[in-house]
């Protein structure tokens, strides 16, 4: 099969073909760059390579398709190697947050029930107490290093030919959810489809162009969206990929300089730190090769992403979606057309209801609903209530609220954990956040409901300042009249909190919950 038919391929769905791009360009253009990391650089021919090998090495240990895989890496050439053998092989691959302590780590790898351990020494530790934990991982491979109880990754790949596997079979990736709101589940699909009908969509919309085009990765690879947007589609289609260890702004801007990248995904914070830097800093790189800024994972503020456009031009695409399935997507001029949508859905994609389940109507909040997928329908892995819970006929809900308006297009408010109920009015945390991300001496923010005898909850920011800027009394009256110059009183600040840092994933994620709880401790909390 040649390069352009396997694109072709991808684009029709055509599920043999993933994982299998990469052999093709690997015996195409064999020396072409796959991967630039600071573990090194890899060719086609030497990435393709090392996935055969570990196909075979997990073979010889008894592993056959169908069975599953754990996998625990940094931004590594290595991740990319654990998920095409299973892709390739037939395999169903877990990856795990690396930041989890080795209880976590063990519950997750015992849960999925991985019959291999693939895990970078950079974490050893947690590693070595999960793989304890887990009973049924009886290959385990160390990569980067030693692991106590774990066999050395490259040794067990340089004992196994290079060639490409005569039999490749689809193989899959099965997720966990972020646990923020209790263990993680595994989001599980009896029958998997390949690329979803949303990414099709995006897909055919990047349109990688082999040998040519660039994609940066920002965020960690263990993630939903960096392992389909960064190393699923890029390597299937022969383009290159930079792999960022962590997210720096000087230093994203100065890959996409370096490397003209083409091709990126990133979170809304991203964006706000990138716009933070001096404009002396941002003038000193030509940025021009970009073609699609693609984010999602959180509501982006208008303010940010407005900036963010007039800066780098239309080339800001956003989507809607999470691990169990597809919502939206929307172009820049679309966007630019009505500022904070999130797309326009198929007809009957999403579904606006209320706490009964009764449908809503246009331009009022509801719970959403996105479709299931008529194959590949989901469910939570050995949680039967938690997926019950989460459908209502044919849609599911992540908890999000938002509102379709009169045209059908899409708008987020905020997730249903976080809404904050203050005198029997809904409050929404992220329209505070936006509005003080405006400001000049805001680097980042939370907004919560804090306990108040008088209205059940009121509204607290914490804010973390930016350099040149000292917390004081007169700063936090600032930040509130600045919300009340664009805000509805009720809906702002009464009180502004400061803080060095906020608990933020380093998928950009903010995790409001440990705020919370702070604040609520020796209160009941309402969710």
């Amino acid at each position: 099969m040649s390069e352009a038919r396997v694109h072709t391929s991808l684009g029709a769905q055509d599920a043999a073909a993933v994982g299998m791009g990469l052999a093709v360009t690997a015996r195409e253009h064999p020396e072409r760059l796959a991967i630039a990391s600071s573990f090194g650089d890899r060719s086609f021919a030497f990435l393709n390579g090392r996935v055969n090998q570990l196909v075979r090495a997990l073979r010889a240990r008894g592993l056959r398709s169908g069975d599953p895989v754990a996998l625990c890496c940094s931004n590594r050439p290595e991740f990319a190697v654990g998920l095409y053998a299973a892709l390739r092989s037939g395999l169903r691959l877990t990856p795990i947050n690396w930041h989890l302590t080795a209880p976590e780590m063990g519950y997750i790898v015992d849960n999925c029930e991985a019959k291999a351990f693939l895990a970078d020494a950079a974490f050893a530790q947690a590693a070595a107490g999960a793989r304890r934990a887990a009973s049924d991982a009886a290959a385990c491979l160390a990569i980067g290093g030693h692991i106590p109880g774990f066999e050395d990754f490259d040794d067990a790949l340089e004992a196994e030919s290079p060639d490409d596997i005569e039999d490749p079979t689809l193989g899959r990736t099965m997720l966990y959810t972020s646990g923020t709101t209790g263990r993680p589940k595994g989001v599980y699909r009896r029958r998997d489809t390949g690329i979803r009908p949303g990414l099709a969509a995006i897909l055919r919309r990047i349109g990688f162009e082999p040998g040519t085009d660039v994609h940066l990765c920002t965020g960690p690879l263990y993630h939903a969206a960096p392992l389909a947007f960064t190393l699923t589609l890029p390597l299937n289609m022969g383009a290159a990929v930079v792999l960022m260890d962590q997210f720096d702004a000087l230093r994203a801007l100065e890959l996409i300089d370096g490397y003209r990248v083409t091709h990126t995904h990133m979170v809304p914070i991203m964006f706000h730190r990138m716009l933070a830097l001096p404009e002396e800093d941002r003038a000193r790189f030509e940025l021009s090769s970009l073609r699609m800024v693609l984010h999602g994972a959180a509501p982006c503020p208008v303010p940010v992403k407005q900036a963010l456009i007039e800066w780098l031009g239309p080339v800001v695409y956003e989507y809607y979606a999470a691990t169990e399935g597809w919502g939206s997507f929307v172009t820049p001029e679309e966007w630019l057309e009505k500022p904070g949508t999130v797309g326009k859905p198929e007809s009957g994609q999403v579904e606006i209801r209320d706490d009964e389940g009764k449908l809503q109507p246009p331009g009022t909040p509801g719970s959403i609903y996105l479709a299931a997928a008529e194959l590949g329908r989901f469910e939570y892995y050995k949680d039967p209530e938690k997926t019950r819970r989460s459908y209502a006929g044919d849609h599911f809900t992540l908890g999000d609220i938002g509102y379709l308006d009169d045209d059908g297009y899409l708008f987020l408010c905020d997730r249903s954990a976080d809404v904050i109920i203050s005198g029997g009015v809904n409050l929404y945390p992220a329209e505070v956040d936006a509005v003080l991300l405006t400001h000049p001496a805001v680097r980042d923010a939370a907004t919560i409901g804090i306990p108040d005898e008088e209205w059940g909850e009121t509204v607290l920011s914490v804010v973390e300042l930016g350099e040149g800027h000292t917390a004081c009394d007169e700063l936090a009256q600032s930040l509130i009249e600045h919300c009340r110059a664009q805000l509805a009183h009720f809906k702002c600040p009464r009180r502004i909190d400061f803080r060095d840092e906020l608990p933020r994933h380093d998928t950009g994620k903010l995790y409001r919950r440990l705020l919370r709880e702070e604040y609520w401790q020796g209160k009941e909390e309402r969710i």
